[in-house]
């Protein structure tokens, strides 16, 4: 193994750290800019309130199907790494996986940013398609800087993922800003200038701190593995493309709601087969075959967290727009509009209108402030640290009374008009965050722990897809409840806390399952 440690340290890591640190930065940085702005440019009407062109039209499209879009393009972009990572492994090398993701991730944006609604679709998969190659290999390259008995490793990794918060934080204040105040394309074409910085640093300065790192695939794919891949790839086109002819012959034809169902569909189906093949191993001891169904627990709370979680583009992003009160400073009797845009408009007589995609910035920034909080906690605790299932089930928990309590805003918005502050939102975002610090690294931890002999890489692909199938859940059921939209806040927040309630009763078999693993 060839570790790029020599030569110039970034804070006393290896110099290629800096380079993987500003590339996951700006990758980061494009993908929350553009998801700021997704939901809100769906739903953006093509026509002014005099009834000519609008001055920053949209797609006009309804908040539930804008919402299950979201939910099924989040749903993908947790999809794709489980191909990503294969192609790096048997074919490309991370390296050039990384790359290559960074380059099409780019494409996307760019295509995004030209006005014709063809392009923005291409773009939008693209971007997918991207993020499944850079995504899950560019963490391979950091653990590659190290070997297996470096002490830095684990700090390494801590500021690595501080390039993500940081990228996170800024990205719905610059694309947020561009967006909603001037053009939405603008905005998708920040994004693609952020990715194309990426590139260009990850290209000149890995040719410095990146010699020799992760060139080479580690174990490459015989021609007949490579032809058995393409057939299961062919297979995956037939059965998304069958689903969604199938969809739209029952349905009302060809439509965004039948491929976005279509899609939903089979991401629910991919984990069943990959828990079905794990399953079936015989080679696995009795001990690993009760951690994976331990593991199946860690995999339904995690898609349950993800489904109300990566709402935050969608539903809380529409809450922001439609019904948090953005206006900061001017008259504070200022006159309750309804469908009032959160832009920069005659309007700031009465003060400045926050846009709303900037309050996607808060969770990062909490991230931020949190994590060594959380760390430091579980450092002190120890031994006497709750196990994993019981820090799910407060986690859901957490997160359902936080999703269930906007039902209240909500309710009062529909009923009178009135619209609500923006603390609402701000305090949704901190219990979100907690819950984040009690689930998400405890269940990746657990994720590796858990995994039998020769099945990391599929366990660590399951961890993916709990996400997946949870953001697309999420993403109907915003479509079913859109005529209501408390009724999203409440059953999804049921849906949580009951499931959460679950996992603490259970707490004590899954413990049992898991054994030494805490």
């Amino acid at each position: 193994m060839v570790v790029a440690g020599s030569g110039k340290t970034f804070f006393g890591h290896p110099g290629g750290l800096s380079t993987l640190f500003f590339t996951e930065m700006w990758e980061r940085f494009s993908y929350y800019g553009m998801r700021a702005i997704l939901v809100l440019y769906l739903t953006a009407p093509v026509l002014g309130p005099d009834g000519g062109p609008a001055s920053n039209p949209g797609l006009n499209l309804d908040d539930g199907t804008a919402a299950a879009i979201y939910g099924t393009y989040t749903g993908l972009v947790y999809l794709t790494p489980v191909a990503g990572g294969w192609l790096a492994d048997r074919v490309f090398g991370l390296r050039r996986s990384v790359l290559w993701g960074g380059l099409v991730i780019a494409a996307g944006h760019f295509l995004m940013a030209v006005p014709v609604e063809a392009m923005f679709w291409v773009g939008l998969v693209a971007i997918a398609l991207g993020t499944g190659l850079l995504k899950p290999n560019i963490s391979g390259l950091v653990g590659k800087l190290y070997s297996e008995e470096d002490t830095r490793r684990d700090a390494g990794f801590s500021l690595f993922y501080m390039g993500i918060n940081i990228g996170s934080f800024l990205a719905p204040i610059v694309c947020g800003t561009l967006g909603e105040q001037y053009n939405w394309h603008l905005g998708f074409a920040a994004a693609g200038v952020g990715m194309a910085l990426g590139v260009v640093q990850y290209v000149v300065g890995g040719r410095r701190r990146l010699q020799g790192v992760g060139e080479q695939p580690e174990s490459p794919a015989s021609p007949a593995e490579r032809n058995q891949a393409l057939q299961v790839g062919g297979v995956v086109l037939l059965v998304v493309s069958g689903l969604i002819v199938l969809l739209s012959v029952l349905g009302d034809g060809f439509s965004i709601t039948s491929v976005t169902n279509a899609i939903s569909i089979f991401i629910l189906l991919v984990p069943i087969v990959y828990f079905r093949q794990l399953f079936r191993r015989k080679d696995l001891s009795e001990a690993e075959r009760g951690h994976v169904r331990a593991f199946v627990w860690v995999f339904l709370g995690a898609a349950v967290f993800w489904m109300l979680f990566e709402q935050a583009g969608s539903t809380l992003t529409l809450f922001a727009n439609d019904v948090t009160q953005l206006t900061v400073g001017g008259d504070a009797y200022r006159p309750i509009l309804v469908n009032q845009p959160s832009v920069l408009t005659e309007s700031s007589l009465y003060g400045w209108d926050l846009p709303a995609s900037w309050l996607q910035s808060v969770n990062p920034l909490l991230i931020v402030i949190f994590a060594p909080v959380f760390s430091a906690i579980w450092l002190r605790l120890g031994d006497r640290a709750p196990r994993t299932s019981v820090k799910f089930a407060i986690a859901l928990v957490g997160i359902g009374l936080s999703f269930a309590m906007l039902a209240i805003p909500m309710q009062h918005y529909l009923e009178t008009g009135q619209k609500a502050g923006v603390s609402w939102l701000l305090i949704v975002y901190l219990v979100q965050t907690w819950a984040e610090l009690l689930l998400s690294p405890n269940g990746l931890s657990a994720t590796t722990k858990l995994a039998p002999t020769g099945t990391i890489g599929q366990m660590l692909a399951l961890w993916f897809l709990a996400t997946s199938v949870g953001t697309t859940m999420g993403g109907q059921i915003a479509r079913l409840t859109a005529d209501d939209p408390t009724q999203t806040f409440v059953l999804c927040g049921v849906l949580a806390i009951s499931f959460g309630v679950v996992m603490f009763v259970m707490s004590r078999r899954i413990s049992a399952l898991m054994g030494a693993v805490h």
